[in-house]
């Protein structure tokens, strides 16, 4: 037990929910990978497969969440211009050899393992920005110079990101958005920030809308696959079910069975109908999968999930001393939690069709990586919350004794005259007996 409490160090409340996220991943990606299972012929490859890496990512946990906070702080130093360099890479490969995955370049492959630069980015992106927050809080006039320099850091991950990855960029600026709201940064700033990227947006709205079919313009590649999918979002026209093509937008429309023909317990794990015509059942949709083997209830109980998180962290953060690992654990948790509620959206048909899997159930590779070091780096910081209460009981217990020791001092210091008087009344006494 012992040792146990050694290795899972930390807030237990982080642990349960990663525990509880990595088990639901395990029994509904198992369910979930059936259209890998038949291109591969082995039935336990995909799951044996995910079930290796949830176990590296509880070592990554284990080793992030061992480390001192403060040596976040030096993370952007390296993973910036190290994902700066590989988003580069992997988008002018794109370009020129046309090696893209559902039409998007957004992976790299070394020795037969893919790998996801977007992902490391969106940590290096935060840990910055919880690192000039924190400093803008030390410094006077330090508000103008984080929100520019933010602005800068931010701006470029986005615009790499954007061209291959359009929603990932989005989310990730929302992010850092609400982490500068959360910072304190100027309300000028801010909502002089907000009207621009208003204009901005519709603009490149616009843009997307006119933009034909077949075009290979660098930056806007994707564009028609952005409009297809805004237009089929907000097409509210009625279509008869004689008519009615599921072929057309087949994701949406077997996600949409998958929660119409569940109901509040679900058709229990394994039993899942639609896995098997949903192509991104084990990852984008996987949500759609849950609530039909898990019901309403096994939904809702995801959401909780997702927002224990983010109410956990943010009272990890109230009891931070300092500013940066208070930022820094709002920005995770902000990350985590609209990823999965932008996931959970797309599933149940209140948002349009985007890439973004469900944080740490979802089927991956990279993400799931990164998103357990973003778990170990919330536990890290709860150990060192931890602390301070551990040192603040300390001094409180200290405190108390001292105060206890004085009120005693000052009972002995007040008995000593009445002491004296009663002495001198005895020796008084024998004094006088002597004499007669």
């Amino acid at each position: 037990m012992d040792l146990l409490r050694n290795i899972f160090k930390g807030d237990k409340v982080i642990w349960i929910i990663f525990l509880f996220l990595c088990l639901i991943s395990i029994v509904e990606v198992f369910s979930a990978a059936s259209t890998l299972t038949y291109k591969s012929g082995d039935h336990w490859g995909p799951i044996t497969q995910h079930s290796v890496i949830l176990m590296i990512g509880v070592v990554i946990v284990v080793f992030v969440h061992n480390i001192p906070y403060k040596w976040f702080q030096t993370f952007p130093v390296i993973l910036y211009p190290v994902s700066f360099g590989l988003l580069c890479f992997v988008s002018a490969m794109g370009f020129i050899t046309g090696d893209r995955v559902n039409g998007a370049a957004r992976w790299l492959s070394f020795m037969g393992v893919q790998f996801q630069p977007s992902e490391l980015a969106k940590m290096a992106v935060i840990i910055a920005t919880a690192y000039l927050l924190s400093k803008k809080q030390d410094q006077e006039n330090g508000g103008s110079k984080a929100f520019k320099y933010i602005l800068i850091l931010t701006g470029i991950m986005c615009i790499l990101i954007g061209s291959e990855n359009f929603s990932t960029a989005v989310m990730l600026f929302c992010v850092v958005y609400a982490m500068m709201f959360i910072g304190q940064i100027a309300w000028k700033k801010l909502l002089g920030l907000a009207g621009t990227l208003t204009v901005l947006a519709v603009f490149a709205v616009t843009v997307i809308m006119v933009v034909p079919e077949g075009t290979n313009i660098p930056g806007l590649h994707r564009a028609p696959t952005w409009k297809n999918r805004i237009t089929n979002f907000f097409d509210d026209e009625y279509i008869p079910p004689a008519k009615f093509d599921i072929d057309k937008d087949a994701q949406v429309a077997h996600a949409r069975i998958a929660i119409a023909t569940s109901n509040v317990i679900g058709k229990a794990p394994g039993n899942s109908v639609q896995r098997d015509f949903l192509s991104q059942a084990f990852s984008d949709f996987i949500f759609a999968i849950i609530i039909e083997e898990l019901g309403l209830l096994g939904g809702a109980f995801v959401v909780i999930l997702y927002i224990w998180l983010l109410i956990r962290a943010g009272k990890i953060a109230q009891k931070c001393e300092r500013a940066f690992p208070a930022f820094l654990v709002m920005g995770i948790a902000l990350m985590l939690v609209s990823q999965a509620l932008i996931n959970m959206c797309v599933a149940v048909g209140l948002g349009p069709v985007t890439g973004q899997p469900l944080p740490l159930i979802s089927k991956g590779g990279t993400a799931t990586f990164i998103n357990c070091a973003f778990i170990g780096m919330i536990l890290s910081v709860s150990r060192y919350t931890a602390a301070l209460e551990e040192k603040k009981k300390l001094e409180a217990l200290a405190e108390a004794e001292a105060q206890e020791k004085l009120a005693l001092l000052e009972q002995q210091q007040a008995a000593e005259p009445t002491a004296q008087i009663l002495n001198s009344d005895v020796v008084f006494i024998e004094e006088t007996n002597i004499n007669d």
